[in-house]
């Protein structure tokens, strides 16, 4: 497992208030497999998570978002929770980021409310996507074909639901950047 992704280059977008197994299990999964991980928010040092219902563990930001380019690395993961995406998606650098990654041909992946960002960005409009169930609507509004499974994946797009999908989540963007350049439709 550990050469599956050798030379391979993950960015985890955050900020505070990310959910807390969201973030640390596809990081954990993803450097089991040889990947090099970095964790980028717009804040300096640290940011706090969320774990289920109270303020959850720090975790070490490697790199700010205005250092962070999409061409040097394979994929972005999204982690969910309430909080972090909702202050993501009024970022106009944080979308930006996302949408080069996308606009890219690289693994996108989002996770519970993360798909958020995908509504706000654009991406979500004409794919198959899954998400936290309460903003089903907002997903299926944004043009997207919702469906209820632990992962979906359309155009290296992946999605999930929740925690309880994280293992599906992570083996699904291994597979992802492991294969490489995604084919997209034209917008």
């Amino acid at each position: 497992m550990a050469e599956q992704l050798k030379g391979k280059r993950i960015l985890i977008l955050a900020t505070n208030g990310f959910e807390q197994s969201e973030l640390e299990v596809p990081r954990d999964r993803l450097k089991a497999a040889g990947a090099e991980v970095h964790v980028v928010s717009p804040e300096a040092g640290e940011i706090k998570g969320w774990d289920k219902k109270d303020w959850g563990r720090a975790v070490k930001v490697d790199k700010p978002l205005s250092a962070a380019k999409a061409d040097d690395y394979d994929a972005i993961v999204l982690p969910g929770g309430q909080i972090n995406p909702d202050l993501l998606r009024v970022d106009k650098d944080a979308l930006a980021l996302i949408k080069a990654f996308y606009e890219s041909g690289k693994t996108v992946a989002a996770v519970c409310h993360a798909p958020w960002l995908l509504v706000e960005t654009g991406i979500a409009k004409g794919h198959r996507m899954t998400s936290y169930h309460s903003i089903r609507t907002d997903v299926i509004n944004a043009g997207a074909r919702w469906e209820d499974s632990e992962v979906v994946t359309e155009e290296g797009v992946v999605t999930s639901r929740n925690p309880g999908d994280l293992e599906a989540f992570s083996a699904k963007i291994i597979e992802e950047v492991r294969e490489g350049r995604h084919q997209r439709h034209a917008a």
